[in-house]
């Protein structure tokens, strides 16, 4: 018997002739045609993963400005001081001849106007402006405003002058009480004024996020050594993957601080649960803070750059006129304050800094300022890296900054059982001797010994249940482009 081959059969295939010595012969060398087989069957590859976008993460804001504390409720509830002197700014008046204004109506609390007979007050609209006495209160039943009788000290017939009165004051007066004044003998005995504050209120949101990979996939080596913005590293993929669902979540609940707002009327999810959302930081300075437009500090145009700061600064002083500011910027806004400043150096060429370095020319340039002082208010600047990353606000563009005093209130923490300083912006969790609920994290599936259900995974799970508390809102300051 014999063995049937073929040319394409293994035992014809063509192959090399040995040879004693080192020579080239028509059967012992590789042509060009014949190198097909050397080809590498693993490529060359890098191990280290290419780190192109830097540190990704957006945290930082709130860890700067704020603090975190337990709570135990489902609202946090607080009250702000009112205004301690006593003003309006839509008074109206009568036509012509009369000795009376009028001031709004009554709040949604009931509370009526603070006049009083015998209070001495400034009336104004523009750069006109009177001292008047309240002589009396008008009756006028229920209804609807507050009227006085006036008479007015800088006018001989104690009548409002024209341009504050009728059609002429078509624009509302503003007004103020500075001290007032009593005849001899009187028995009037002054104005019972009560404390005025304003009550408001947060509730916490459940942030829930999860990572999640089957078993083959865990029982699989990667080749590509990976690292995380946290430290997470090696050469299993699902590793990295799981820190950065991690840090992404982490991202997600100070995004959330910043961003949530109110649900105008509550729905639910698909489970059935209301949602009804929170007050994040945008909105509360929408609602209650400074909102500043169209910043333009680099320009050097009549009413821009340096004066459109001092506008700024106009207004905090008529707020808290709190003296020391963080400013969070994104990048065009914080290049075009280092430009505003630059304009009011005159020293080098073109108003040029040179740094720390004796400021020499040779030495560094520094074209940057990360701290000023102006007036009675030191600012310290920083670029917020969320109102610049193309994933977050650098993608809308919309929000230029904010400035955020470097205030604290001090209160009563019933957790701690001691009064405590906590600054103007900061968050409150939900925590107690049975539960803490800042950040939790737990696995559940049937990987890495956890065994707790009969799906082939591991799902790795976060939870947060927070708000944020936004005190003092009328001392910060949104920088906004429309």
């Amino acid at each position: 018997m014999a063995f049937a081959t073929s040319p394409a059969t293994l035992a014809n295939l063509a192959h090399l002739t040995p040879r004693p010595v080192k020579g080239l012969f028509g059967d012992n060398y590789l042509s060009v045609a014949d190198m097909d087989f050397t080809q590498q069957f693993l490529p060359e590859v890098y191990e280290k993963e290419i780190e192109r976008f830097g540190n990704r993460t957006i945290t930082g804001f709130l860890r700067m400005v704020g603090a975190e504390m337990p709570m135990a409720s489902d609202q946090v509830v607080w009250s702000e001081q009112g205004r301690l002197h006593i003003a309006y700014d839509t008074v109206t008046s009568a036509a012509a001849g009369a000795k009376t204004i009028s001031l709004p109506s009554p709040g949604a609390d009931g509370k009526v106007p603070l006049l009083g007979p015998g209070m001495t007050v400034v009336i104004a609209k523009g750069n006109t402006t009177v001292k008047a006495f309240i002589k009396s209160l008008v009756p006028i039943g229920a209804a609807v405003i507050q009227a006085y009788n006036i008479e007015v000290y800088d006018t001989a017939n104690g009548q409002l002058p024209a341009a504050l009165t009728g059609a002429t004051a078509a624009l509302p007066l503003s007004l103020f009480v500075f001290g007032s004044e009593y005849g001899k003998g009187s028995s009037l005995a002054g104005n019972s004024v009560d404390a005025s504050f304003t009550t408001f209120s947060n509730k916490p949101i459940i942030l829930r996020d999860k990572y999640e990979v089957n078993g083959s996939d865990v029982a699989q080596i990667g080749w590509v050594e990976v690292t995380t913005e946290v430290g997470g590293g090696g050469y299993l993929w699902y590793l990295k993957s799981e820190h950065e669902s991690r840090i992404r979540f982490e991202d997600y609940l100070e995004m959330s601080m910043v961003e949530a707002t109110n649900a105008k009327s509550a729905f639910t999810d698909t489970a059935g649960a209301t949602i009804e959302g929170m007050q994040g930081l945008f909105g509360a300075l929408e609602e209650r803070g400074l909102v500043y437009n169209n910043p333009d500090f680099g320009s050097t145009a009549a009413g821009k750059g340096l004066d459109e700061f001092d506008a700024i600064l106009e207004e905090l002083d008529k707020q808290g006129a709190i003296e020391e500011n963080m400013m969070f910027l994104d990048r065009s806004t914080s290049l075009s304050i280092d430009n505003m400043l630059a304009n009011q150096n005159s020293y080098g060429a073109g108003g040029t800094s040179y740094g720390v370095f004796d400021n020499s020319e040779e030495m560094a340039l520094n074209l940057g300022f990360s701290g000023f002082r102006r007036g009675s208010y030191d600012f310290y600047k920083t670029d917020w890296k969320y109102l610049n990353d193309s994933t977050t606000r650098g993608l809308i563009n919309d929000i230029k900054g904010v400035i955020v005093p470097a205030g604290t209130s001090t209160v009563y923490d019933q957790q701690l059982g001691q009064n405590i300083s906590r600054p103007f912006l900061h968050i409150r969790y939900r925590a107690s001797e049975a539960d803490d609920r800042r950040l939790k994290s737990w696995v559940t599936g049937s990987v890495g010994g956890n065994y707790t259900s009969d799906a082939d995974v591991m799902n790795v799970h976060f939870l947060s249940e927070r708000t944020l508390c936004t005190q003092a809102a009328n001392n910060f300051v949104l920088l906004k482009q429309l």
